[in-house]
């Protein structure tokens, strides 16, 4: 059984199946219909009109329209696209058991607890007839798919099959009167359009189910006795052909699967069963806990089932649709309706077999697990009890036996000699003949495992995410799919084509994807030559599929920088849509964008964006609107071209700036016209502001004494020194003329002349890009030289600057300066690395570095938003966050065996602070809490609440790590243990959107584990003054933490220092050329490495014994400080996967201060996309 889809609910008593759609109808137990996508697992409406529990359900084939019957005595017709019920059918006396659509005609079938099948015509909503006969509760009804018959289920002990064919004709041909006049006393006696073909007696208690089968004349049903009948029938009689036993209780349900030969049923007894209609005979059993069955539904149309149980429905498969495939080649060899689980077959198929290999030959037979071939002549098995490989040749006998370095349920063709090992999260590529790892990577469970024909990239399939790496396990890239994948393979391009359920999809070398082909069914890729796609279907058919590859191969020569091959797409084909263009906006390339555009709006805003002022002015006076025009005139500005501007402002008749822009570029002819214009339209302030700017001393007086200011007009004419106008203003204002202050030496403020008048602003001379020219010109040919053009065309080169927030996982010496360590240097002393008592250099060889209503309702109150927060989550941070601290602590306790709280009170107090907010709203009245949520604004809906703002993220961590590092490299180990425990404790109340921050997340635990580990057992170090012997063996091990490379090359010259000191000369040399091998940048630190090696070649041995074997893999344990060899038994902190020696079991992390060593827990949760 594959289940495909769960839900938790109340008793699911009716399910339907949408014949096209992914949908499924479920009908509760509570009196509400839910509305899923199985696909996708969302629950897209909800039905709940009904009073009392709905028992039965049933989707209209090519409508979108569902019915629905229930204990309230009503059937429901609904409309999903209109969210509503469209009209109830009354007729029923008791609970309605089942309803159903016909297929053809617009009927729907009833069974009732009235002891009556009713039949009703939904187009003129009346009942057409009654079915009367039973005499115990109906328990279900149906048509037949292609005659005119039902089929019935009764607590009387009987099945029931109608003749419906009567009906049918009336319905055909209602003009028929004597047919008329019987449909007055339908209601009460029965019509006579419906009579009873056959009674099926046989079963001892009362029939639960009856279906017929979909294509032969065969009815299965199932009852309180337990057990299942098959009977047949034919024009005459039907008479039953076998029972099927196993049931220990009650049968609810029971069907003939659509397109197997097989019967499927339900029970009371807590399991469902599938039996071979053939040989009658029990094929598989499929047990719940603690849940009855009620219910089945086939899908009409493909191998899935759904079954409602006391808590939910499942939607599941019975077994595997996708063919066993291999290529090798140009040949594809699969296998079909042969499944074999824990044993291999060895085959030698001749050269040049193709086509279908009828002969049986005989083949070698193994148990295992998992097999494949690693050479010509070898094959690898996995023998998962021992987790070892075994390499056999053509003869099946074993060559070599390997140990696997990861407990490995799966193993995967990696290139000759090498297996890629899947374990649940993580990934290994081992080379089986040096038995050594190559390459790690961490990822959700693999199912599939696809190679580049080169075999340098390769795809790593889980049921939801892509995994692009190299062959080194390099991640590169990560795909997140809401819908299942299925299969993929590599163009010729190096690009990913991959299948969803629905789609043919691409992934590009740098992770953006797009959607290729819609599929009506699911196909698995098998081989891509050029733009056919070679694939299997379902039923195992050879399927090419023709598709259009330009999109992705026009992003391809984007991203590699092929502007050649872009010119040339770009003039012959029809890249065009909404998508190409936000793609090219979002990669930085407007200035292409532009070309495929030919709506106006959007060709303006990718000028603007591309700076490409000309046609942005082209597409603006097309569309000629007063916005436009405004941002046409600011990015003409910004780039200085004061002829665009002005006419952007003459066009949006904007004076205001247009009088300040004739000023700065010295345009006073045109600044004294707009004087005048200002003058003409009575615009006081603007004539006086022009008067101003042009310094006119007679105009400013003029418009004050027409404004009737006469005393600012005296004024300025006083000061200014025109008395003649002063003095006839004074005779105006008589005794009113103001006081000028004495003693004041007046002086004209004239605006500076500007020193570059009109004309536009200088700029730098570039040469022209690639698309600038050859593209607005597509008259021309594409010239030769193009890719040398495009090398120095400003495309934004791959320039040397670092994202410092990224840092955590790459090579930190940017952030982390060695030259910086001897200068900082504190209380703790810094790194103790002094110079070693060598003999003199004697030339050390040197490496190379590498209706509203009167009335006042009072509303109801709501559900607070801290509760509707705890229902809705699975994260301990939002659970802190709504206060509800209780259940964080149980939730942290059962995810990572969180047992001391004590690190995280403050932690929780400010989790709970920060998603709040609080306001006063009277003096009297109590502080009004409201909860903050993540991610709100003004258009988000009311009634759906969002998860809490919190006040802990993932770019805090980032910083906190940042400062670790610095203090590391300082010689502040007290300081750095305190900001990496400060991380390892603030990252259970972490949450993050995406699966790609949860591994980030995850990874980061690893990191800092590392470092809090070695700081711990560095500063122990130090406290030992009086053991030289266990100070060199901590220094040891300190080198074998996962540090940073600057970091690794401290410790490791640290090391060196103490062993040499204590002339231990074989572990300082070890360590020497440990240093070396890292290629210091620091040539102080390569010069003692190569004096250490050269005094330590003249006696190589090693003063004292010391609890390290360098060459012997070990982890170190966290508690006691001791090495842990490969194969030695170790218990892990089940938060930051610290090891420790199994006496630790059960004890206090010493590493995280959180988790209990050894504890069962589920793992870290910090997304929601991680619940989904």
């Amino acid at each position: 059984m594959l289940t495909k889809f769960e839900t938790k609910s109340n008793r699911v008593k009716g399910l339907s199946f949408h014949s096209k759609r992914p949908w499924i109808l479920a009908s509760l137990h509570s009196g509400v219909i839910q509305l899923w996508d199985y696909r996708m697992g969302t629950l897209i409406d909800r039905f709940d009109e009904h009073d009392g529990p709905v028992r039965g359900v049933h989707f209209h084939k090519s409508q979108p329209l569902f019915v629905s019957g229930g204990d309230d005595y009503k059937i429901k017709v609904w409309n999903y696209k209109l969210h509503r019920c469209l009209f109830t059918l009354l007729g029923h006396l008791d609970y309605i058991r089942t309803v159903q659509f016909h297929h053809e005609y617009p009927w729907i079938v009833s069974a009732s607890d009235d002891q009556t099948i009713r039949i009703w015509n939904w187009q003129s909503r009346t009942c057409i007839s009654v079915l009367t006969g039973h005499n115990h509760y109906v328990m279900c009804a149906s048509f037949h798919p292609k005659e005119d018959l039902v089929v019935s289920a009764s607590l009387d002990q009987t099945v029931r099959v109608w003749d419906i064919g009567a009906l049918r004709k009336k319905t055909v041909s209602p003009a028929d009167d004597i047919l008329r006049l019987s449909q007055m006393n339908t209601d009460f006696f029965g019509g006579v359009d419906a009579v009873v073909k056959y009674v099926l007696e046989g079963h001892d208690r009362g029939v639960n189910w009856a279906s017929f089968h979909p294509t032969l004349p065969l009815i299965v049903s199932g009852a309180d006795d337990r057990q299942v009948k098959i009977w047949r029938m034919n024009d005459t009689k039907a008479w039953e052909v076998d029972t099927l036993r196993g049931h220990m209780n009650n049968v609810s349900c029971v069907l003939f699967h659509a397109r197997q030969d097989i019967i499927v049923s339900n029970s009371e007894d807590k399991s469902i069963r599938v039996w071979d209609a053939t040989k009658r005979t029990g094929l598989q059993t499929f047990r719940r806990e603690h849940d009855r069955f009620w219910i089945l539904a086939a899908h009409p149309e493909m191998n899935l089932l759904a079954a409602g149980h006391d808590s939910g429905m499942i939607v599941f498969k019975l077994e595997r649709e996708r063919p066993a495939f291999s290529v090798s080649g140009d040949a594809l060899f699969y296998v079909k309706d042969r499944h074999r689980w824990g044993s291999y077959e060895l085959y030698v198929i001749p050269k040049d077999s193709y086509g279908r290999g009828d002969i049986v030959q005989e083949a070698k037979r193994g148990i295992g697990s998992s097999a494949v071939f690693v050479a010509r002549n070898r094959f690898a098995v996995l023998e998962k009890t021992s987790n070892q490989i075994l390499v056999r040749n053509l003869k099946n006998e074993i060559v070599k036996k390997s140990s696997l370095p990861i407990g490995t349920d799966a193993i995967f063709y990696a290139g000759t000699g090498n297996l890629l090992c899947r374990s649940d999260d993580r990934v290994v590529n081992f080379d089986l003949q040096q038995r050594i790892v190559l390459g790690d990577l961490q990822t959700s469970f693999v199912r599939y495992v696809v190679w580049s024909p080169d075999m340098e990239s390769v795809a790593l399939l889980s049921k939801h995410s892509i995994v692009i790496a190299d062959k080194k396990l390099v991640h590169r890239c990560t795909l997140h799919e809401t819908i299942r994948v299925k299969s993929g393979a590599w163009d010729g391009n190096g690009v990913f084509i991959y299948t969803t359920l629905t789609h043919i999809k691409y992934c590009l070398p740098n992770g953006d994807s797009g959607i290729i082909k819609t599929l009506d069914v699911p196909v698995y890729i098998t081989k891509i030559y050029g733009s056919t796609i070679f694939c299997l279907d379902r039923d195992g058919k050879n399927r090419p599929i023709i598709i259009d590859s330009t999109e992705y191969i026009f992003k391809l020569s984007l991203i590699r920088k092929r502007y050649d091959q872009v010119m040339s797409m770009i003039k012959n084909s029809e890249l065009c849509g909404q998508a190409m263009i936000a793609y090219l906006q979002q990669k930085g390339f407007p200035q292409v964008a532009l070309y495929f555009v030919k709506d106006e709006r959007t060709r303006f805003n990718l000028a603007l964006e591309s700076g490409n002022i000309e046609k942005a002015l082209e597409s603006a006076k097309k569309i000629d609107e007063k916005d436009h025009w405004y941002r046409l005139g600011v990015e003409a500005l910004r780039q200085g071209n004061a002829g665009i501007v002005e006419y952007a402002y003459q066009k949006t008749k904007n004076f205001e700036r247009l009088s300040f822009h004739y000023l700065i570029t010295g345009n006073l002819d045109k600044l004294s016209k707009m004087m005048k214009i200002a003058e003409v339209k009575n615009d006081v302030m603007g004539q006086f502001h022009d008067a101003l700017y042009l310094g006119d001393v007679r105009e400013r007086v003029k418009i004050l004494e027409n404004a009737g200011h006469l005393p600012l007009a005296y004024i300025t004419a006083s000061v200014h020194g025109l008395h003649d106008i002063a003095e006839r203003l004074a005779n105006e204002l008589g005794d009113n003329v103001p006081s000028l202050p004495g003693g004041k030496q007046a002086s004209l403020l004239v605006p500076p002349s500007p020193v570059l008048c009109a004309g536009d602003w200088p700029l730098l001379m570039v040469s022209k890009g690639i698309f600038e020219g050859g593209l607005d010109d597509t008259g021309r040919g594409v010239d030769e030289d193009y890719e040398e053009e495009a090398a120095d065309a400003d495309w934004g080169e791959g320039l040397d600057i670092v994202e410092v927030a990224n840092l955590q996982n790459g090579d930190v010496s940017l952030v982390l300066d060695d030259e910086a360590v001897h200068e900082e240097n504190d209380e703790e002393g810094g790194w103790d690395l002094e110079d070693l008592d060598l003999p003199p250099d004697a030339e050390t060889p040197k490496t190379a570095p590498n209706a509203r209503s009167s009335v006042f309702v009072t509303p109801t109150p709501g559900m607070p938003v801290s509760q509707i927060w705890v229902q809705k989550s699975s994260l301990a941070a939002e659970h802190a966050a709504a206060g509800d601290f209780d259940t964080a602590m149980r939730l942290l306790s059962r995810q990572l065996g969180v047992k001391n709280f004590s690190p995280l009170k403050l932690q929780f107090i400010d989790i709970h602070m920060g998603s709040h907010t609080y306001l006063r709203a009277f003096t009297s009245a109590p502080v009004i809490s409201i909860a903050v949520e993540r991610g709100w604004n003004d258009s988000a809906t009311p009634n759906v609440r969002r998860p809490p703002a919190l006040v802990f993220n993932f770019s805090q961590l980032e910083e906190k790590l940042k400062a670790g590092y610095k203090a590391t490299t300082a010689g502040k180990f007290s300081e750095a243990l305190r900001h990496f425990l400060s991380i390892l404790h603030t990252i259970p109340l972490i949450v993050v959107e995406t699966r790609r921050e949860v591994d980030e997340v995850k990874e980061l635990v690893v990191i800092v584990k590392e470092y809090v580990l070695g700081l711990q057992m560095e500063l122990k170090r130090r406290e030992l003054k009086d053991n030289p012997v266990r100070q060199q063996e901590l220094a040891a091990y300190f080198t074998h933490c996962n540090l940073q490379v600057p970091h690794l090359r401290l410790a490791l010259l640290n090391a060196m220092t103490v062993c040499f000191k204590a002339q231990n000369l074989s572990t300082a040399a070890n360590f020497a050329r440990r240093l070396l091998e890292t290629n210091p940048s620091n040539e102080n630190q390569a010069r003692t490495a190569r004096q250490v090696l050269q005094a330590a070649e003249r006696n190589m041995r090693d003063a004292t014994q010391l609890n390290y074997d360098f060459r012997n893999p070990f982890v170190v344990c966290g508690a006691t400080y001791v090495p842990i060899y490969r194969g030695q038994k170790d218990v892990t902190c089940p938060y930051c996967c610290t090891h420790f020696v199994p006496s630790q079991q059960g004890q206090l992390c010493t590493v995280c201060d959180l988790s209990v060593v050894g504890a069962d827990a589920s793992g870290l949760l910090c997304s929601p996309s991680q619940m989904r």
